[in-house]
């Protein structure tokens, strides 16, 4: 199905109505049921409806799919959105997006490539917290993610508790976020001591950075699943996508009523 298919189906739907031979609380009916796909792919079928139902498109995981195949998905979700995400992408996904769409964005720290609109609007403010360098490509990932949702974004970084007092420089800013993502591996103990400073809602994301007995982030994400200090939720290790998108859900409706895209 391509557009004018979608406007051929929109128009005829209006002449029954203004025929009468279908009511409007049926042609309503008929509007709000999902939409078909706009073309089912020989290796994936794109949910158009995505957008509608939950507030952001469909976005792509890269890791385990071809070059060409996560390409032909973003320009297949182009289709019908204004922005597209792919995460888990490696140079090679990269060259093959930007090899069909040449002003997509390859962040590569993030491992992440993003096409949107030049002039996003920042809704709200959401503060990233790394505890440490290492942290970075994990929080990056929440980054890009919040600012293509039109989210308002600060990161810290480096501020891990093994310097508490890095932290504590900054907690007059962190202070003025909607939600707090606390990024941490090692011993995982930072969203504890953030969730103990402010009154705000903190995500927490463990990261497999660390030694042995970190277990890959095994260790940290049980610190932070078992923390004392209430209001922290816990997304699993190096999830930043998961962090952003959830963060972003709470953002957006704390600053402003939301806005269907």
């Amino acid at each position: 199905m391509n557009e004018n298919d979608d406007i051929a189906k929109l128009r005829a739907l209006l002449m029954d109505v203004r025929a009468g031979t279908r009511s409007v609380e049926d042609a309503v009916q008929a509007l709000r049921r999902p939409q078909a796909a706009a073309g089912h792919l020989e290796f994936a079928t794109i949910d158009h409806d995505r957008a509608r139902r939950c507030g952001f498109p469909e976005v792509v995981f890269c890791q385990g799919k071809r070059p060409a195949e996560a390409a032909a998905i973003a320009v297949e979700i182009l289709a019908r959105s204004d922005r597209v995400l792919l995460t888990r992408a490696d140079p090679a996904h990269a060259e093959a997006v930007q090899s069909r769409i040449p002003d997509a964005r390859y962040h590569d720290r993030a491992r992440c490539i993003t096409k949107a609109p030049p002039a996003l609007p920042e809704r709200g403010l959401v503060a990233i917290v790394s505890a440490g360098t290492a942290d970075l490509p994990v929080a990056e990932e929440a980054a890009v993610t919040l600012a293509i949702a039109g989210n308002r974004v600060e990161v810290f970084r480096d501020v891990g508790v093994a310097g508490l007092h890095r932290l504590l420089a900054q907690i007059d800013a962190i202070r003025r976020a909607n939600v707090i993502l606390a990024i941490a591996g090692m011993e995982g103990a930072m969203p504890s001591v953030l969730a103990g400073l402010v009154d705000k809602p903190v995500i927490a994301v463990p990261t497999s950075i660390g030694y042995g007995a970190s277990f890959g982030g095994l260790a940290a994400l049980l610190s932070m699943m078992n923390s004392c200090a209430a209001g922290v939720a816990v997304v699993n290790i190096d999830n930043g996508f998961g962090a952003g998108y959830l963060a972003s859900q709470i953002n957006l409706r704390t600053a402003s009523p939301p806005t269907p895209l």
